[in-house]
């Protein structure tokens, strides 16, 4: 992982940090590494609204914004929320995206920024502010720009990018890591229930999650300027 003095993490949505980067960000804070989120949107569009339900269209930003709070507690990281609209970043301006981004970076000098890697990140908001935080990061002068690791998702992309530079074993975060998840609940249960396999114990269910969760990949992004 190496040494850094401070990690900022950029992904859209309230639940993006636990499940992709959870137990990297676990293990930088035993570091004493600062964390800082910088989360796009509140999901405000997300279809997940508990299971059983705890919220509906209107409640659901306040509840979402709530279990992010929670979420950062669990990680010990900061949290700073972007305000984007979820669902839309897609259409926002790259530059003027990652120039709001790029206000940030210049603030907190992160050594290591850890976003999604654009295009292959599944969701239009994941590649979009990937895009925008690896921009933002090529706008820093040279020798202040921190390093990147870029988090790809979709079912093809080793084919196509092959090998990730970084796989981090967070097996011993992984409890924090659930913690943290399952902060989020008005998503955790929805997300999870893939998990749930017919005639599955409540500990078979467990121990399967775990493994699925148990490495977060990156790809180094390399800029050619």
């Amino acid at each position: 992982m190496g040494k850094h003095k401070h990690v900022v993490v950029i992904y859209p949505h309230p639940d993006d940090e636990s499940f992709g980067a959870a137990g990297t960000i676990s293990q930088y804070r035993k570091q004493g590494v600062p964390v800082t989120y910088l989360c796009g949107t509140l999901g405000e569009m997300g279809r997940n609204m508990g299971n059983p339900p705890i919220a509906n269209r209107e409640t659901l930003p306040q509840i979402r914004r709530e279990e992010l709070l929670e979420a950062a507690k669990v990680l010990d990281m900061e949290v700073e929320m972007l305000g984007f609209r979820d669902k839309t970043l897609e259409f926002e301006d790259l530059t003027t995206v990652a120039t709001h981004l790029k206000e940030y970076l210049d603030q907190i000098k992160p050594s290591l920024v850890i976003t999604h890697y654009p295009d292959y990140a599944v969701h239009p908001d994941h590649n979009a502010l990937g895009a925008a935080a690896i921009e933002a990061v090529r706008m820093m002068d040279k020798s202040e720009r921190p390093v990147v690791w870029a988090q790809a998702i979709s079912r093809n992309f080793e084919d196509v990018l092959g090998s990730p530079d970084v796989k981090n074993d967070v097996r011993a975060e992984i409890d924090t890591k659930l913690k943290a998840i399952y902060a989020h609940k008005t998503q955790a249960a929805g997300v999870l229930s893939q998990f749930m396999q017919p005639g599955f114990s409540e500990e078979e269910f467990k121990k399967e999650v775990a493994n699925n969760f148990s490495t977060e990949q990156f790809y180094v992004w390399k800029y050619n300027d």
